[in-house]
């Protein structure tokens, strides 16, 4: 049985680490290294770095960036922001990521996917889906951090990722986004009921029993947390302890 990982997410923005809620309103909160450092001695199963402008600004990602932060950083890394070929992908694990988060790429260049799961394993690749719900109360993904509705259901990508050949999915929830009000039970369970492979929640987090009831409720296999970790004084290690104590199966 896999193990559920607690994932902390840095967001990236031009020079730093940003925060907002609703992909709004981002509040600079310091420097990506500094948090590598705090993370690495809070015994993270994984990290996820985001470069949330790179897709916006159609700029390849920061590769110096990432090589200079995953020389200090030692847990696995998903790197995502600014990938559209598989150049750029063979040039983040040269430079240190251990995974790729591709969003925006995947609704524009869908067969990416296939690409980085035949050359490097389908364990490589994340496909991120970021969802908002509609006046019809239906789901619709946004692409370049949340700015372009696609006209997409949230299921049926996360489907094609799967046939793709994706490793895992990971589903933020636009609304819950910093928010700390609790993961979107509903969206996350359609995702996870729908595809093979693991999927990672993320979006909302406020407490260790938002993280419990996401692993119960919505069927999720992990979860990703930001907001959480960065203004309060919960960690992961904390977080991992409960969800072990709740009878989760945990790297403890």
């Amino acid at each position: 049985m896999l193990k559920v990982r607690v994932m902390p997410t840095l967001l990236f923005k031009d020079t730093g680490l940003v925060k907002g809620e609703g992909f709004d309103s981002w509040r600079r909160i310091g420097t990506a290294m500094q948090a590598i450092k705090v993370f690495n001695m809070r015994e993270v199963d994984e990290l996820v770095f985001l470069d949330i402008t790179a897709s916006q600004q159609g700029r390849s990602p920061d590769f110096a960036t990432i090589d200079e932060l995953a020389d200090e950083c030692f847990m696995p890394m998903a790197v995502g922001g600014g990938i559209r070929t598989i150049e750029d992908v063979q040039r983040l694990l040269r430079v240190g990521a251990d995974k790729v988060v591709i969003n925006s790429a995947a609704v524009a260049s869908p067969d990416l996917i296939t690409q980085i799961a035949n050359r490097y394993g389908a364990q490589c690749v994340v496909v991120s889906i970021d969802a908002r719900r509609n006046a019809d109360g239906g789901y619709e993904v946004y692409t370049h951090a949340g700015t372009r509705p696609t006209g997409i259901d949230p299921v049926d990508l996360a489907c094609r990722a799967d046939t793709l050949g994706a490793g895992e999915i990971m589903i933020t929830s636009i609304e819950r986004d910093g928010t700390m009000t609790g993961y979107d039970l509903e969206l996350t369970r359609q995702v996870s009921d729908a595809v093979s492979i693991p999927v990672i929640a993320s979006g909302g987090a406020g407490s260790y029993e938002h993280m419990a009831q996401v692993l119960r409720e919505g069927q999720a296999s992990a979860v990703a947390a930001a907001s959480i970790f960065q203004f309060t004084q919960q960690t992961p290690l904390e977080a991992k302890c409960y969800l072990a104590d709740q009878g989760f199966q945990m790297r403890l």
